[in-house]
Order: structure tokens, then sequence, then C-alpha cells
């Protein structure tokens, strides 16, 4: 661990200020807006540790000073925004596809959204101790979010990148089809050979080019083979073989064009085959990680009796009271109770219904800390924990009130939403315990600070969501929004716990994909047994296999993006610091990217509703180009992300 300046005469630097806090909030709200419509959009959110950083490090130098414990607090609270953001988008556009609601109620997804990150907050408390200080696991985000932290180096140059990034992705957001119809969204072809349908396209998003870019080739790889087993062979094989069978589905695409045969097909019936393989894959999250979680407890436990039982601790091992967790656990609980009961009016449903959560909660943060610790809080398959979750409220909410209950899928969705709040925190927790652990900061002051930011991201999640919705709309395709944000998991989320309660699912569709949900698991575990360092996540896969594929071709670019870079710089001779140096600019050049799409697809949506016109910013059709420009400004843009992380652009020319 890092020794921190100041430590010698006793007195520590400033670390849980009113700047930072306040600072923290800010970037919170904003990073909760961006990822709202990246996950919407694109099924994924990102870690946004290092982008805040950075900017930490920018603003507090330019109020003059700021402590590397002081930009730690900072990022901790900032990077909230994206945890809570997940956590929502995941489950709560469920409540609207399954009717429950209308719109966002603003009191009940600020309840759900920041009663269930403050218990996330709470439940990974124990947890510290036992992955971080014991199992010493690795929490990437977190070393690297450290890393930039000791470096402290330029951080104007890191708001630049961030800067001249955001610029590029918000301005070819402004281009496409949902702000000036300059150039289309996405570029796809589809024709049929003989009887069977071919298909290809990819979407026309710098943003998805900056994700790809940060899970790396091997998840781009997956994602991509996912898509395509969807896209390119059960679609092809159903649409030839099946289709013709199914009078309801083949009367409904007679006169289609290919493309949205191919799309009919896949929303009906091939997609499903990704829910059956994210069911496969969220049970075995948990089997796989049985021993180590109990263990992991067991310890963190052990820890929290020596330190109430009075043992002196240095200050980097000082976490938020047991007492106080407990405390805070049933305080924060009873109000989700009163909740419950006012949607399923007896407290006889209500009540186990809490108890169900409070356990679930505890369990699927402690799996979902674990994860984020072995691949990063990006990868963390927190909608497989949530699945299954809403799988197990759902059977016992089946016992308790019967299949015909309409309120059913409701309340287990509700249990699901505030678990995978909670489990999206404690994932982030542990990455930000983590950096601090490696600066030397006091963990109870990072806890309270991640409170305090999944607090205050919660105060936005309702606004944003309505927003997009009237701009965009979410889930399901209406007359008014024939395209809408497609929110995969959500959509998921609602159709698992619905097709529970008497509803209609393809059963044959989710088999068939939990038995590729086990044939994927089971080359993965063979991989792992020949040491390779590729893997075939089973999560991964199944979110290709339920998205367009038009979504992965971006993420699969990015992360050869990636891997080009990182081959042209050992060709180079660079070492692991130059590695590092050229990963962090990359990072940061596509966190901007992200960002600035994200930003100006909420700016967008502002004009679109007051207006009432999705057409609003329109070019007339005279001055509209085609595919072809889209592809040239992304491809530029996907240019200029490996000169930077290369350190080939001008800014970047001069010696260090």
């Amino acid at each position: 661990m890092s020794a921190v300046p100041g430590t010698a005469s006793g007195a520590l630097p400033p670390q849980l200020t009113f700047r930072a806090v306040a600072l923290a909030i800010v970037l919170a709200m904003v990073l909760a807006a961006a990822n709202t419509y990246l996950g919407l959009f694109a099924g994924m959110t990102i870690a946004s540790a290092i982008p805040a950083a950075v900017v930490s490090m920018a603003v507090l130098r330019a109020l003059g000073g700021g402590g590397i414990l002081e930009n730690n607090i900072v990022q901790t609270g900032a990077s909230a925004g994206s945890s809570i953001a997940s956590g929502v988008i995941f489950t709560i556009p469920a409540l609207v596809i399954l009717g429950f609601w209308q719109d966002f109620r603003y009191s009940w997804v600020l309840a759900i959204a920041g009663l269930g990150g403050i218990l996330g907050v709470l439940f990974s408390v124990p947890l510290r101790r036992a992955l971080i200080v014991e199992q010493k696991l690795a929490f990437p985000e977190g070393q690297a979010a450290a890393e930039v932290l000791k470096a402290g180096e330029n951080p104007a140059q890191g708001i630049r990148i961030l800067g001249v990034s955001a610029l590029g992705g918000a301005s070819a957001k402004l281009a496409a089809a949902s702000g000036l119809k300059l150039i289309p969204d996405t570029a796809a072809s589809a024709g049929f050979f003989g009887k069977y349908l071919a298909y290809f396209g990819t979407n026309l998003s710098p943003a998805l080019i900056g994700v790809g870019y940060i899970v790396g080739l091997n998840v781009g790889i997956v994602v991509l083979a996912g898509a395509m087993l969807s896209w390119n062979i059960a679609i092809p094989l159903y649409v030839a073989s099946v289709l013709p069978g199914n009078a309801e589905l083949a009367q409904a695409a007679a006169g289609l064009p290919a493309e949205d045969i191919a799309g009919l097909v896949w929303s009906k019936q091939i997609r499903y085959l990704g829910v059956g393989a994210m069911l496969v894959g969220g049970l075995w999250a948990l089997v796989s990680l049985r021993h180590s979680l109990a263990s992991g407890i067991k310890s963190g436990l052990a820890a929290a009796r020596a330190s109430a039982a009075g043992v002196a601790v240095a200050h980097t091992e000082q976490d938020l009271p047991m007492k106080s967790v407990l405390v805070g656990i049933l305080l924060f609980t009873l109000p989700l109770l009163a909740l419950y009961q006012v949607i399923v009016g007896s407290l006889a449903v209500s009540l186990p219904m809490t108890v169900i959560m409070i356990v679930a909660g505890f369990l699927f943060c402690s799996v979902s800390a674990y994860m984020a610790g072995l691949v990063g809080s990006s990868n963390n398959p927190v909608s497989g924990i949530t699945i299954a979750t809403i799988l197990f409220s759902a059977v016992m909410l089946l016992l308790m009130m019967g299949k015909d209950s309409a309120i059913g899928p409701v309340a287990a969705v509700m249990i699901g939403a505030v678990v995978c709040c909670a489990a999206c925190i404690a994932g982030d927790n542990l990455q930000d315990l983590k950096c601090g652990y490696i600066v030397g900061a006091t963990p109870w002051r990072q806890q309270v600070m991640l409170a305090i930011g999944a607090a205050s991201s919660a105060l936005v999640m309702a606004p944003v969501l309505n927003l997009l919705a009237d701009a965009y709309g979410i889930g399901t395709a209406t007359p008014e929004h024939p395209k809408p944000l497609p929110a995969p998991q959500a959509n998921l989320m609602a159709s698992v716990a619905k097709g529970l309660f008497g509803g209609h699912l393809p059963w044959d569709m989710i088999a068939i994909g939990a038995l590729v949900g086990i044939a994927i698991i089971v080359l993965d575990e063979a991989l792992k047994s020949r040491g390779s360092k590729f893997r075939t996540p089973v999560l991964a896969a199944a979110v290709g296999i339920y998205l367009p594929l038009e979504l992965m071709t971006p993420i699969f670019i990015g992360g050869v993006i990636a891997h080009l870079v990182e081959r042209h710089l050992r060709a180079k001779g660079a070492d692991e610091a130059g590695l590092e140096r050229a990963n962090r600019k990359g990072l940061l050049f596509a966190a901007g990217m992200i960002t600035g799409e994200a930003l100006m697809g909420i700016g967008i949506a502002v004009p679109i509703v007051t207006s009432g016109s999705a057409d609003v910013l329109a070019l007339p059709e005279s001055l509209r180009f085609g595919e072809g420009l889209g592809l040239a400004v992304v491809a530029a843009l996907a240019w200029w992300l490996y000169r930077t992380a290369t350190g080939r652009d001008r800014a970047d020319a001069a010696p260090r």
C-alpha cells in the first residue's frame, strides 16, 4: 500500500471536504444520466472512476490544490452514478413494459434506486477486508484509478483528451437520425439466398466503439460471436425451416423486406435464446462462487467483531461500525416494506417480499463484489444476478399469490430492482475501496461518500428516464416510436416475470438457449483448464445473443482497436509503464466518446419532447447523406482513438 503524504506527523491530508463532496455529486449526476442513455441503448454501462479522477484532479487543482485522498473521494462518489444507472435501467423500465406504470414515477424511482444503493453500501461493508485485504482480488478499475491518482500526471492533457473525444461523440450523435438526420443510425444489408435469410449490419455509434475499447478484444469477440449465432445461424435456419409452419408469424412477415423479417423473427423468437443462456449464466455465477463467497463473508464478519471489541486499527482499516451498519439496514428496509405493502396490499405477502429482498440482497451483493474483483465492474454479470433474484422471487410469490395474479410479475420486478441497485453499488464500492486501499484512504469516509453519491444519482433517474421515453421510446415499439431504445435487460426481466405468472414465452427457445449456455460454460472451463488467456464468459455471450447484431459489431471493432494499440506499442518496445500510459489515454478517449454521445442524446431529447416532433432538428432531404458518410465519420473517430492511444496525435508529440 502506498504511503500517504502527511501521515508521518499523524495528520492526514483532507479527504471528505465540502468541495470534494459537491464536485462528486455533480459528476455522479452527469455520469448517471450518460450511463442511463448508454445502457438503454446498448445494454451495457461503463465504470467511470478514471474519467472522474481526471476531472477531479483538474478541477481541484484549479481551485488551489487537491491531494490524492481528496481526489479519491471525488472519484468514489462520482462513480456511483454509473452503478445506480445500471441498477435502474436493468429493471425499472420493466414496470412500464409490464403496463404497471405509464411513466416513471419520481418518488418510486427515487425510493427504489436510493434505498437500494444505500443498502448496497451497507451490505458490502463486511466484505472489504475479506476480498481486498485477505483474498487480494484484482479489482482492475480500482487499481487503474489508483494509478491515475498516484501518477497525477498532466490532468490538463487528460481533460483535453476527454473534451475533444466528447466533442467528436456528441457531433456524431447530433448528425445521426435522432438529430439532424445527416447520417443514418445504422448501416445494414439483408437478402435471401434461396430460402435462407442473410443479414449483416453495424450501428454507426462512436460510443459503442468506446465500449469495445474498454471491455477489450476478448469480450468483443464473445459478444459478436453470440450475435452471429442469433443473426447468422439461428435466424436463417428458423426462416427456412420453422417460419412456414408458424401461421401467425408467417402472416406478420408476409410482404416485409428481408431486413424487417429478420428483425421480426429475432424479436418474437430468437432473442429468447439469450434468455435461456442468461438464466444458466446467472445460476452458474452463484455455483462457481459458493466456496469463496462463504469464506469471504466469514472472514469479513470476524474482522468486524475484532473491531467492535476495541482492537486498535489503522485509519486504512476503519470501516463503518458494524452496529451502525445493522441499524442502517433495518432503517432503510422499513420504507421498502411499506412500498411493497402499497403494491400488494397484504402484509402476509409484503413481509416475505422484504425478507427475500434482504437475504437475496446480501447474497448477491457478495457475488457482485467478488465478480467485480475478478473481472471488473464493466464485465460484472449483474443482469444474471438480477434474473436469478427475479426467478426466485417469482417462484415464491407464485406460491403465495397464484399464477393468475396480475400484480405478481410487478412484485417480482420490484424485488429485483432493489437487489440490482444494491448489487451494482456493491461491486462499485469494492472497486473504490481497492483504490483507496492502494492510496491510503480511510474506508468509512469512502463508504459515506458512496452513499451520498448513490442518493444524489437517484435524484435524477426518473426525469432522465421520462425524457428518453418521451423522445425515443423505451423497450417496446409503438407507432410514435417504431425504433425505441432497446432496454434489453429490462425487457428480459419483464418477460421472465410475466412468463412465470401465466404469460406466454417461447419456452422451447429458452430451453435451447439454456443448452447453448451450458455448452459455452463447458468451453470456458476447458479453456481455463488449459491456461488459455482467451475465455468465453457465458453472460457476455448471452448479451450478444440477446441484442441486435448491429450493436455488437462496433463493440468488436473497439476491442480490435485496443488489441492493435497494444500490439503496436509492444512492437515499438514499450515497457509496462508505456503500455499503462497508452491504455490510460485510450480509456479517456473512449470514455469521452461515450459521454459525449450519451449527453448529446439526452440534449437532443429536450427539443423533441418540448416540440412534440421527432423531426424537430432534421435537415431538409436534399442535405442528408447515406450510410457512406456515417461509416466515414465513425472510421475517422476510430482512427483518432488509435492515434491517441499510441501517442501519435500532435498534442503528445512533445517529449515527456
